[in-house]
């Protein structure tokens, strides 16, 4: 165990934000933290991090321990970073202490003695011990993987985008390797490629991690235990978000049912003293009765989320088979090409994803095909009896102006005040809500007034541009059964891979200026994807087999007329030593004894002439 949350709670004023929390963080386990937006996840993080205080109970009893010599990395949005480093700069600073070890190293080098050879030993040990020599490696397999392999890494980091100083701080994180990730949002700003490399990544990362995030698909792929905040308790699902989905809603039964039973048992109970309490013959009995119900540990009603969306999407006009056909497309936006030479046919029915990385032009093809932007180059048909209705993820259309009665009214004039206000409550909208101008609604309340448009327009056919924006993980679940129940034909543009698994049959990508078709839903595109990289590594691995072949055929080639060389030099040296050796033996033996001195020269001298006579044989051995 690395981390332990002990009843810990958290208080603005009187008002609770959640209550006697308590869990655990094992080593290398991977857990989801989920809950509707304002449910204190974010809050919960920086308790855990030491970065804002908690409330205990009544008792006195609330505590956060964290094993000793863990450490302990969060992510927030631009966390850490110094804009006015490089990128490059900015990535080897989690590397500072093993930057100082080799420097210190390359100190030591300079002159190496037996004082200083102890350290040096210790310190190679560290550096290699913590793979130092691998750091612009791994430097450069986290920036490739966060999408940063186009950018330069000499790039100032206050040159980039909101998007990308994200992701820069995702990779930082990945390199500092804290013992328990805690990462809250790391999927925003992420096309489908960086985030398949994350997801990879944090299955084989060797601490443990905690992720706040609305991507479901993210959770389901990463996650062994989901924590939920709700009502201001937290409750611990094991699994992933699918399996989560699942038990919440079989929790949520047995527990509706344990209440329920728990209820008309005491009312019975109730019924049987009020009736029998006054009677002297059953008095006893009630007062029985009373002592029973008293020792009755009731049961709190449990929790069900009651500001769900409700959306039902029909339509009143049967469209042709043939939805929409476009032909030899160009598309361009700003002066630059986007798409070139596309052709595609929509049939009744389809449930399109339209997907690529961002900038590559997929809300710029939902605005070519209903005519908002010029088509500069062949055609795009619509057929008749087509009702549209358009999500724009910017939501322009809404007039900021108007109450949201009347941005409906002025769009069905036609609509009751009644039918409106339905409509209305089913996308949360009640009482004087209805009466609030659209310029102060917030995020989540625009999208939901969009889809109130959406369900008043019994359109059949849907082009949505990012429709999860802005929406909890209890409304995106909602849009997704509206959608899957939905039986019209639908084009939806959206960075949500779980909304795309369960709805779509088709997928349209965008890469390099091409649009590629895939016959078939975003988990079949996905296995494509897969297989697709996966012989493109086989084909590279057996490219450069052979490159490493024909490299190392060269390099034995150079090393044996190296070694040939080497060998005459060798044989030569040795018989030029041999014939010194002799020289040097006949002046000894003809040298007055007398002459102490030069004798002792000149026996040292036939010494070291014979010790490296012998040290160039052994290499001569060797090399023969």
């Amino acid at each position: 165990m690395i981390l332990k949350v002990n009843k810990i709670s958290k208080y603005f004023g009187a008002d609770a934000l959640f209550k006697d929390v308590s869990f655990t963080v094992e080593e290398n386990e991977i857990i989801g933290l989920v809950g509707v937006n304002g449910s204190g996840k974010s809050t919960l993080l920086s308790i855990i991090k030491g970065e804002e205080d908690f409330d205990t109970n009544e008792k006195g009893e609330g505590s956060v321990s964290v094993k000793s010599g863990v450490k302990i990395g969060i992510l927030k949005q631009n966390s850490g970073l110094d804009s006015i480093l490089t990128i490059i700069e900015e990535m080897r600073k989690p590397f500072l202490n093993l930057q100082k070890t080799l420097e210190r190293m390359k100190e030591l080098e300079q002159d190496l003695n037996e004082v200083n050879a102890e350290e040096y030993a210790r310190l190679s040990s560290y550096y290699e011990a913590n793979d130092g020599y691998n750091t612009e490696v791994l430097i450069n397999r986290v920036l490739n993987g966060m999408g940063f392999s186009d950018i330069s890494k000499d790039r100032v980091i206050s040159t980039l985008s909101g998007g990308e100083k994200t992701r820069l701080a995702v990779a930082k994180l990945l390199l500092e390797a804290p013992d328990l990730l805690i990462l809250d949002e790391p999927t925003n700003h992420l096309d489908f490629e960086t985030l398949m490399w994350l997801e990879d990544y944090l299955k084989s990362y060797k601490g443990s991690v905690i992720v706040v995030s609305h991507d479901r698909y993210f959770l389901d792929a990463l996650c062994g235990k989901i924590y939920e905040i709700e009502n201001k308790s937290l409750f611990i699902y094991r699994g992933n978000y699918t399996a989560y989905t699942a038990l919440k809603e079989k929790s949520f039964e047995t527990k509706m049912k344990a209440y329920r039973k728990q209820q008309e048992e005491i009312a019975k109970l109730k019924d049987y003293i009020s009736k029998n309490k006054v009677r002297a013959s059953t008095a006893a009995m009630a007062k029985s009765r009373e002592k029973q119900l008293e020792r009755i540990e009731i049961i709190d009603k449990p929790y069900e989320y009651k500001s769900s969306v409700r959306l039902n999407l029909t339509y009143n006009i049967e469209p042709p088979k043939d939805v929409l056909k476009a032909s030899d497309c160009t598309l361009s936006a700003g002066g630059r090409l986007l798409l070139k030479s596309f052709s595609f046919e929509v049939k009744r029915g389809e449930k399109i994803g339209v997907i690529g990385k961002n900038g590559a032009g997929k809300s710029t093809l939902l605005k070519l095909m209903l005519g908002e932007v010029p088509c500069e180059q062949g055609k795009i048909l619509w057929a008749d009896n087509i009702k549209r209705f358009y999500f724009d993820q910017e939501m322009k259309t809404l007039k900021n102006s108007k109450t949201v009665m009347e941005e409906l009214h002025s769009r069905f004039p036609s609509q009751l005040d009644s039918q409106i206000r339905k409509i209305l409550a089913g996308v949360l909208f009640s009482g004087d809500n209805v009466f609030k101008p659209v310029g102060v609604l917030s995020g989540g309340e625009r999208v939901k007034l969009m889809f109130a448009i959406m369900v008043l327009s019994n359109a059949n056919v849907l082009l949505l541009d990012e429709p999860t924006n802005h929406l909890d993980l209890n409304a995106r679940e909602v849009l997704e059964r509206a959608l899957k129940d939905y039986t019209g034909t639908m084009i939806i543009v959206s960075h949500d891979r779980y909304l795309l698994s369960k709805l779509t049959n088709r997928i349209f990508e965008l890469e390099g200026q091409t649009l590629i078709g895939y016959d078939c839903g975003f988990k079949g595109y996905i296995e494509k994807k897969r297989l697709e990289k996966s012989e493109v590594q086989e084909q590279k691995k057996v490219k450069e087999k052979s490159q490493a072949k024909l490299h190392r055929t060269k390099q034995q080639r150079a090393e044996e007329v190296k070694r040939r060389q080497r060998i005459k030099e060798l044989e030569e040296q040795i018989a030029l030593l041999d014939k010194e050796c002799a020289e040097l033996e006949e002046r000894i033996s003809s040298q007055p004894a007398y002459d102490y001195k030069e004798m002792s020269r000149l026996c040292r001298e036939l010494d070291e002439k014979k010790e490296l006579s012998a040290s160039l044989m052994d290499e001569w051995v060797t090399l023969e």
